[in-house]
């Protein structure tokens, strides 16, 4: 069985381009929920650039599923979420420049501060997750630090066959399968230690399937894609057809 849950926090960024009300991510997640998402998440980053407290605490009351918290090992947001108790947190690395996080979280810094962090949030009675890439010594040492589960971080698979020559820039371009072989190794890795394996970013309806079918992976986090969609044809089918293509990728088109 294979999991979704939505990111809303492009929705609460198109509200804070206008800093007033509307759309509302809690009503995008409520939406996402009908839809047949499994689970909701939102970021709350140090600079707030999207999602509000006000929105982290309205979500918990609000959310039926799986509240998936992604945040710094920043103390302020560390309280927030000790307050808050949502059912999972997932620590993920977090610049004041970048536009969405890039790469995973570099569990060989700040090991001490990740697993204090980690001894806090277990004992208020959360589950914690790392956001990190497919290596097998992040995974290692996800384990030694106590983490429930890692997300697999899918953005280099993501990008394969879609960064390009612009502008007279070359870029380099990872082949598509052999970014899934190395999904596919990472996820058999943490499985095998006992990590629950989840996976996102950067994932949509054209590139999902291969991730999806990954047999460890019991969860997929997306946001950006459905978002998107959502504004043709609504949260709730954007949902409904995410979840279809990940049916398919398990079960088969036929099933």
């Amino acid at each position: 069985m294979i999991e979704l849950s939505v990111n809303i926090d492009h929705v609460a960024t198109v509200r804070q381009a206008r800093r007033i009300s509307e759309p509302d991510p809690v009503a995008a997640a409520v939406l996402a929920e009908l839809g047949g998402a499994d689970g909701i998440t939102v970021h709350l980053r140090e600079d707030r650039r999207h999602a509000q407290d006000r929105d982290v605490r309205l979500l918990r009351e609000t959310v039926g599923g799986e509240l998936n918290l992604e945040m710094a090992c920043s103390e302020e947001i560390i309280r927030i979420a000790l307050d808050v108790r949502p059912g999972l947190i997932t620590l993920v690395p977090e610049r004041r420049e970048e536009i969405t996080t890039e790469g995973g979280l570099d569990l060989r810094r700040r090991p001490r501060a990740i697993a204090g962090a980690v001894a806090r949030f277990r004992k208020a009675g959360m589950k914690v997750s790392f956001f990190i890439d497919p290596d097998e010594a992040q995974i290692k040492l996800a384990r030694k630090l106590e983490a429930d589960f890692v997300e697999l971080h899918t953005g280099e698979y993501a990008e394969c066959g879609v960064r390009s020559a612009e502008c007279g820039v070359k870029s380099e371009i990872r082949n598509p399968k052999s970014e899934i072989e190395r999904l596919c190794d990472g996820a058999a890795a943490a499985a095998t230690l006992g990590l629950g394996v989840h996976a996102g970013h950067g994932l949509n309806y054209r590139n999902v399937q291969p991730v999806a079918a990954i047999p460890q992976v019991t969860g997929l986090y997306i946001g950006h894609s459905i978002v998107g969609r959502a504004i043709f044809v609504g949260m709730q089918q954007a949902v409904r057809e995410m979840k279809e293509l990940m049916r398919q990728a398990r079960e088969g088109p036929d099933a």
